[in-house]
Order: C-alpha cells, then sequence, then structure tokens
C-alpha cells in the first residue's frame, strides 16, 4: 500500500480556479467546489477485499494522496478506523460524485462507525483536517473514470 500510495504522489497535487484542465486518470481523483480545484493521487479500492483493508496499518501518507473506495452500487456507508494508523477525512459522494458528507479527522484505531450517509457510492479518504484547509464540502463534486454512468464532473479526456 505504501508503494502504491508513493507512486500516486507523483501525479499528486493542489489547484486553485483557474488551472489547466487536468486529465481524468485512475490513479487521480479531482474535487471542485466553492473552494476552487483539488487533485489527489489515489490508489482505488473497488472490490470487496481491498474495500476492506483500506489505509489499514499505513503509518503515514503524503498530503494530496488518498483511497477512493468505489462501490457497485449506492448503498449506506459506514466506516471505522480499526487498524488505521493516521487520522482521515472522509469524504462520501453519491453516484454522481456529488459530494454528500464530509467526516473531518477520524480518529486512528478507533471502531466507533461513522456514518457517511445514505446512497454513497464513493469514499474518498484523504489524510485528517485537510478537507478542512482546502474548503471540500457537501456539494463539491468529485471527477474519476469509475464515476458514472452520469457523473455531475464528466471525463472529457
Amino acid at each position: 500500500m505504501r508503494a502504491m500510495i508513493a507512486a500516486a504522489l507523483v501525479c499528486g497535487g493542489l489547484t486553485t480556479g483557474g488551472m489547466a484542465r487536468a486529465g481524468c486518470a485512475a490513479d487521480a481523483v479531482t474535487l471542485k467546489g466553492d473552494f476552487g480545484q483539488a487533485r489527489f493521487a489515489v490508489a482505488v479500492a473497488d472490490d470487496a477485499a481491498g474495500r476492506a483493508k483500506g489505509l489499514m496499518n499505513v503509518p503515514e501518507m503524503p498530503t494530496m494522496t488518498g483511497m477512493l473506495f468505489v462501490y457497485e452500487e449506492p448503498q449506506v456507508a459506514s466506516f471505522w478506523m480499526r487498524n488505521t494508523l493516521i487520522p482521515l477525512d472522509m469524504i462520501f459522494a453519491d453516484e454522481t460524485g456529488v459530494v454528500q458528507s464530509v467526516h473531518a479527522k477520524a480518529v486512528p484505531l478507533d471502531e466507533t462507525p461513522i456514518f457517511g450517509g445514505e446512497a454513497i457510492k464513493y469514499v474518498l479518504e484523504i489524510n485528517g483536517g485537510l478537507a478542512g484547509r482546502l474548503g471540500i464540502a457537501p456539494g463539491a463534486v468529485m471527477q474519476h473514470p469509475a464515476i458514472g454512468p452520469d457523473p455531475a464532473l464528466p471525463c472529457t479526456d
């Protein structure tokens, strides 16, 4: 996992409003909203085994990287921090990629369920506190090739 995140860092970065359009890539998530735009290098967990492991036992994560959880169908989303060693922000989005809720600074190793909402299909985990510093909030839109079939922010590349 550390190697995947480190490799993903190469394409990560933060941008704001007037940047040139970045391509849509499987190893990156772009978020756009009132705050501007942020791009995260990501590892993707799109099967049961990957989603179950998530970021467990990862001792550190570079800034502007994360993990994107992709579900087959929209569902009630609930996470916990079992065996997760770093604080995380969890960004929960619906099937079109619109952010429905943000849980800030999930506590490492805490097994208390974190409810993300109903009809959630995508969850982006990033370093704890980063969503707040960037201004990421409900209503922002997420862009990634997995979001579909009718994404709020389609890939155009």
